[in-house]
């Protein structure tokens, strides 16, 4: 009987019966904020507290233990699902632990109860992650979606970025934000360091590195709050330049070679027309005295068995440089990621009762079980505070 009833609306099937973490020593509901408190008030005082000191912990984990971080809020959910600041924080959470599905419902539930705009750039990222960059731009044309403040239309706006590269559509990924102001002018400081970056990504995945590697350095500048790795990818690409600048010195070395062996061969091939001995030594058929000359094609032939290891190294070299030149910038969807899924990259704080910061424009991270799930790329979120 205890068991049935503990599968009311407030929990979940799959949360029946489930243990959750151990919520840390020293954390009290007195570090939660003054709004959420009072919106837990409707809870009886020991609900309250579970549901609390659980929002508390996933928040703490959010960044270092994702997957902890999630049993958290699922526990805090178990007990707080009819209100809203505890769906938020689920749905935020969620996101950083690689559950797109269960992020979208949550943060939709959230906006239900709370109103507003909710997290309209979150929802779309989770949809590229799942593979939908089609309903990440059709959430971008959304009635809620032109109700957000600027700074989370900025977030939107690397969103869409992303999802138009998830299609192919590099160009129009590329105008979109520059209609943001993310191309830097030189000698002016970068205003917008994740939107800026997520415009050097794109350039580098087109193949414009010059570009890329003065937008990355720009950023690296201006990001004294280190929300991006510019300055990791700015080594990377200058390494990766270096390495193809290598190849291409030992390709030219060895065409340089090839040549000097060709010429070798010409004089032997000289010496031969002379003696009347071909290249290996084969005595030539025919009278040693006789006066009808001795045909050039043998000697020829036989000189090819010289030529042939020669323009084999040779081709062998191309190869090589054809190879190191066609290797691409990793990272998300098809050239954009980047980042499998950036969704999107290493995405300034987004609003709600939850503040955790985007970090950059490549593809969300990947969740640890999921082999489907985009590669290779950092979270929308990096550090921040979730409401307290």
């Amino acid at each position: 009987m205890a068991r049935r009833l503990e599968q009311g609306s407030r929990v979940r099937v799959e949360d029946v019966g489930e243990r959750w973490p151990d919520v840390p020593d020293d954390i009290s509901l007195s570090d939660l904020e003054p709004q959420t408190r009072r919106d837990l008030r409707g809870l009886s005082a020991a609900n309250a507290e579970f549901v609390g000191l659980h929002l508390l912990a996933a928040v703490l984990d959010a960044q270092d233990d994702p997957d902890v971080a999630w049993r958290h809020a699922r526990a805090a959910r178990s007990r707080g699902g009819r209100i809203a600041v505890v769906r938020e924080t689920v749905g935020l959470v969620a996101y950083r632990a690689g559950e797109w599905a269960e992020a979208i419902q949550e943060l939709r539930a959230a906006r239900r109860m709370g109103g507003g705009p909710g997290h309209v750039a979150v929802m779309a990222d989770c949809e590229r992650a799942l593979g939908n960059p089609e309903r990440a731009l059709e959430l971008s044309r959304s009635p809620e979606a032109e109700q957000l403040d600027e700074e989370n239309a900025l977030e939107l706006r690397i969103v869409v970025a992303a999802a138009r590269a998830d299609l192919g559509q590099l160009d129009a990924a590329l105008a979109h934000l520059a209609a943001a102001g993310a191309a830097p002018v030189p000698g002016r400081p970068v205003r917008q360091p994740r939107l800026t970056y997520a415009y050097a990504d794109l350039l580098e995945r087109m193949g414009r590195d010059e570009e890329a590697l003065a937008a990355f350095l720009a950023v690296a500048d201006a990001d004294d709050e280190e929300e991006t790795d510019a300055g990791e990818r700015l080594t990377a690409l200058a390494d990766r330049r270096a390495g193809r600048a290598d190849a291409d010195g030992d390709a030219d070395a060895a065409t340089d070679a090839a040549d000097a062996a060709d010429g070798a061969v010409a004089a032997a091939d000289a010496t031969a027309d002379d003696d009347g001995t071909p290249v290996d030594g084969t005595p030539v058929d025919g009278d040693a005295g006789a006066d009808e000359p001795t045909p050039i094609e043998e000697p020829t032939d036989a000189a090819a068995p010289v030529d042939a290891p020669v323009e084999a190294e040779v081709e062998a070299e191309v190869d090589v440089e054809v190879d190191v030149e066609a290797v691409g910038p990793a990272g998300a969807p098809e050239p954009a990621d980047a980042a499998e899924p950036v969704p999107s990259g290493d995405h300034g704080p987004a609003t709600g009762a939850i503040g955790l910061p985007f970090s950059h424009v490549d593809e969300p991270q990947p969740r640890r079980d999921d082999s489907s799930a985009p590669s290779g790329t950092a979270p929308l979120f990096s550090d921040g505070d979730l409401p307290r």
